[in-house]
């Protein structure tokens, strides 16, 4: 297979050439940096490259290929990760001007599972800054383009992950997930997203957004790439307190059983109004899919779904107004010049540091904590929460999976809703619920809208159950067959 090609297929397509000794990984490397050369300026999913880190962990996985040593599953595959994620001697920006020359001191757990799995990683990708944003429209330094269409955004916040991978410039990316971050972009780019349960994969070394609510995942074109490199970040970290303290399973078992007997619930609430006419066929359509594999659907109602963007937006702006408030100037990171005093320096490094969305964000959730309106706030967001997540219990006694669109409509253009931050909020209606009851969801592309733009379908699962969702998602991909090819669109 041309190594053109060969950029482009899923990971285990590429171990088979590897472990075949038909290209090295450091070809493989560079390949993927000449594909960066040529798309990324056009593009922008990457803030910086870590060329050096990658280029000599392929020629370590090489010389364990020419003696004949047992590697990793995913060694010598190369990765994007998110430039929010910590990876030591390298600048970790979160997309923002206030950490615009910050160089980890130290790894994110996730980083050193990278490592030791002997995974080149190309570079820091693009985000939304500190994570917050549906359409990669609030960077700092650059826009991100969906390179099936280059004046559609990728979603967001993980938009640069995504259009890494969908244009080639890496096999499969990590991203993070705190409302829909990683299936948003996902669905947009035509690739699986994977938000694992809250608690399975350690977020130590992830720049904080809302910590209840962040989680790190895979983007990836396959499901079984993405039960691969859930394999290789999972488990437990005692740095991270929330860690689940608990052995996980190897996530590529069961994903080629059948589907008799398995009930999947249509969410009444998502799959009815305000979809687009191609997203409702396309959703249809994978039912009907379901249908013809032997999976039972039901119809599920979750009624306190409506309240979700209310809830969420309390709460992940609570704790950003919190989380965010360590970047002041003093330790490290963008500091004004010249200030007249502490407060000074506080107020305008703030004012110069942050962009408009960040800012937006910090005040709401300040004002939501504020005495005399914790109450009336964060204190009922914090209850409906409870409820929300007993509706996602009651579904789960019900049914095995819960499907939905991820988004009601396809990618949009650059520009169309960034002077509309409430139509911006609603893209994630679909996603926010299952960060709120802390259970794994993906999204996996069905196909094409009438525009050649990619359509998403959200799969959710119970706590713990990423195997069935897994198992459900790889028996329809197998059933839609869609082209994981870069989009003919890239350079357009």
């Amino acid at each position: 297979m041309d190594i053109q090609e060969l950029i482009t297929k899923s990971s285990s397509e590429q171990r088979k050439a590897l472990l075949n000794k038909e290209v090295s990984s450091e070809e493989l490397v560079n390949e993927i940096y000449k594909k960066v050369e040529t798309v990324d300026k056009e593009i922008g999913a990457y803030n910086s490259l870590t060329k050096d880190f990658a280029i000599e962990t392929a020629r370590n996985v090489d010389e364990k290929i020419r003696k004949g040593e047992e590697l990793p599953p995913l060694a010598g595959i190369p990765l994007a990760l998110k430039d929010n994620i910590n990876l030591k001697g390298y600048s970790t920006t979160a997309s923002s001007k206030i950490l615009a020359n910050f160089v980890s001191p130290y790894d994110a757990t996730v980083t050193k599972k990278l490592k030791s799995n002997m995974i080149p990683i190309i570079g820091k990708a693009n985000l939304d800054e500190f994570a917050m944003g549906s359409s990669n429209e609030n960077s700092a330094f650059k826009i991100v383009r969906n390179p099936w269409n280059l004046k559609k955004v990728p979603g967001g916040s993980s938009g640069g992950s995504a259009a890494a991978v969908a244009a080639g410039e890496a096999t499969f990316a990590l991203g993070s997930d705190t409302g829909g971050s990683i299936r948003l972009p996902a669905s947009y780019c035509g690739l699986v997203g994977l938000k694992p349960t809250y608690g399975r994969v350690s977020r130590y070394g992830l720049i904080a957004f809302a910590s209840s609510l962040d989680q790190i995942g895979p983007i990836t074109r396959t499901v079984e790439d993405a039960a691969l490199l859930l394999n290789a970040i999972a488990g437990h970290d005692e740095k991270d307190s929330t860690s689940l303290n608990m052995t996980p399973p190897d996530f590529t078992q069961g994903i080629h059983n059948d589907l008799k007997g398995v009930k999947i619930g249509y969410i009444k609430e998502l799959c009815s109004e305000g979809l687009s006419d191609d997203v409702a066929k396309a959703i249809q359509s994978s039912i009907e899919k379901y249908k013809s594999m032997g999976a039972e659907i039901v119809e599920i109602s979750l009624p306190l779904i409506k309240y979700s963007i209310a809830v969420y937006y309390i709460i992940a702006t609570a704790e950003a107004s919190s989380n965010l408030a360590r970047f002041d100037g003093v330790k490290y990171g963008y500091r004004t010049k010249n200030p007249e005093n502490l407060y000074d320096m506080y107020v305008k490094t703030r004012a110069e540091g942050f962009g408009d969305e960040v800012k937006r964000r910090i005040m709401l959730g300040t004002y939501a904590l504020s005495s005399g309106y914790y109450d009336a706030y964060y204190k009922k967001a914090q209850q409906l929460r409870r409820l929300i997540k007993q509706d996602f219990d009651t579904a789960f006694s019900k049914v095995d999976v819960l499907i939905s669109p991820t988004c009601p409509h396809t990618a949009f253009d650059i520009g169309s809703k960034v002077e509309d931050p409430l139509s911006m909020y609603l893209t994630d209606i679909a996603t926010i619920t299952a960060n709120l009851a802390g259970i794994p969801a993906m999204n996996i592309p069905i196909g094409l809208d009438s525009d050649r733009m990619p359509i998403g379908l959200q799969l959710q699962a119970n706590s713990l159950n990423e195997t069935k969702l897994l198992n459900v998602a790889f028996k329809l991909e197998e059933a839609v067959q869609f082209n994981y090819s870069i989009p003919s669109m890239s350079l357009v």
